[in-house]
């Protein structure tokens, strides 16, 4: 059964955390949410909302291994950046933290997870999309989900076809920026509401071929699902400015040794920039 979500504010909370408002004023324009969870942990999240009465269409997006917030504790410049992007497109944005929300920092290096994708970062995602849907500035029939890395892999877990029925609204569309598909793929995974992925195909954290693979196998019962690779492109390739670089002791790469590449490619994320709201708009 369905835990009841409480709303809590759509604006910053008076009883947020101070450092969590913090967040929200060093940031452009986002607003500190908290959303109670029966059962589970208040979740925090960010709020980026277009200028306008609405209702508008809106985008739960789900963050990496990393956690929402960077060492200086400030919001990542990848999420401010889609953040202030989708706004300005017309989408109303909300970010929770699945860390920040458990306690907990960066968990790239952990092998035994804490926050599963399939699990907790699923439940984090429905309770944001049913928060979503009980605001008047929200389309509630227009949420889609998207999510980057582990966040991606949720996002797919999170639209999944099930047997169980799901109450209330579905999301409307997923995105998914450079997810792990291996364990997917062998769950004979398909989706249940049109899906969009994008990866690089130097990718050695996430594999794109095991990506083809899982949306080859899904064709056929699966919603329709596309998948993006490019060419030239690693890990983190819509990432504003990180140059690329060389990042040991993760948990997951795909040769194993715990090293991968991570850096922005400006082909791809310029395609992505411009197909991602597109794809959402639908």
């Amino acid at each position: 059964m369905r835990p009841a979500f409480a709303i809590l504010a759509a604006a910053v909370l008076a009883r947020a955390a101070l450092g969590w408002a913090d967040v929200a004023a060093a940031a452009a324009s986002p607003e500190a949410v908290e959303i109670s969870q029966d059962g589970g942990p208040s979740l925090k999240a960010m709020l980026y909302r277009p200028d306008g009465q609405g209702p508008f269409p809106a985008v739960v997006a789900l963050h990496n291994c990393t956690g929402l917030v960077n060492r200086n504790g400030a919001l990542g410049s990848r999420y401010r950046d889609w953040g202030e992007r989708l706004s300005k497109s017309g989408f109303v944005v909300l970010l929770p933290d699945s860390n920040a929300s458990r306690g907990l920092g960066n968990q790239c290096n952990a092998r035994s997870a804490l926050i599963r994708a399939d699990r907790e970062r699923v439940t984090d995602a429905i309770a944001a999309r049913v928060w979503l849907q009980t605001q008047g500035f929200v389309a509630p029939d227009r949420v889609s989900v998207l999510g980057w890395s582990s966040g991606a892999v949720a996002a797919l877990w999170a639209v999944r076809v099930r047997p169980q029925a799901d109450e209330g609204r579905d999301f409307r569309s997923a995105v998914a920026f450079y997810p792990g598909c291996r364990r997917l793929s062998n769950a004979a995974w398909s989706a249940r509401v049109p899906t969009l992925i994008l990866i690089g195909r130097l990718d050695d954290q996430s594999s794109a071929a095991a990506c083809q693979r899982m949306v080859a196998g899904a064709r056929g019962r699966s919603a329709k699902v596309a998948i993006h690779v490019y060419p030239g492109a690693h890990h983190d390739f819509d990432h504003p400015n990180r140059p690329l670089q060389m990042r040991t002791g993760l948990a997951f790469t795909t040769d194993g040794t715990g090293r991968g590449h991570s850096g922005t490619d400006a082909r791809a994320r310029a395609d992505a920039v411009r197909r991602v709201p597109e794809f959402l708009k639908r």
